[in-house]
């Protein structure tokens, strides 16, 4: 593997993704690169040392990645009062929006979410990583995301 000096937030946040933006991560200096719609792919204006395997796309997660995180999340809290609204919400129209507005309601839960989807989003950016060949420098991680020390 390829170890690279990598802001692994960002490349989370990447993962987290939005759809109007495209991010890619340039596989000599680490950097995620942002694009918007209208810009060129990075590389694509160089007009000499052209290296189009340089800048490597990164997907956001799938809807359903995202839906079945936050179904994950629900089913490890006991709270009866707000298990049946957050289900309802996922199972509605718009259920990513519609859990998100719905936690406003549990201010507990709501900061359980945002450290589940912090390690969440930590897992599938080591997985995507790993995936395509890169590990983050100075952090050596098993596929179950532990590092050796930790074992």
């Amino acid at each position: 593997m390829l170890p690279l000096t990598i802001d692994l937030q960002r490349l989370e946040n990447a993962l987290e993704g939005d759809e109007a933006v495209d991010h890619y991560l340039d596989l000599d200096t680490g950097e995620i690169l942002a694009v918007g719609p209208q810009a060129p792919v990075p590389g694509s204006a160089e007009k000499y040392d052209v290296q189009p395997e340089r800048y490597l796309p990164i997907d956001p997660l799938a809807g359903a990645q995202s839906l079945a995180m936050r179904e994950d999340f629900l089913y490890t809290q006991p709270d009866p009062h707000a298990h049946p609204l957050l289900s309802r919400a996922l199972s509605g129209r718009r259920p990513l929006r519609t859990f998100d507005y719905g936690l406003e309601h549990f201010p507990r839960l709501r900061e359980a979410w945002h450290a589940y989807r912090q390690r969440r989003l930590r897992e599938y950016a080591l997985e995507w990583l790993e995936d395509n060949g890169l590990e983050p420098a100075g952090e050596f991680r098993s596929r179950a995301g532990r590092s050796p020390a930790r074992r």
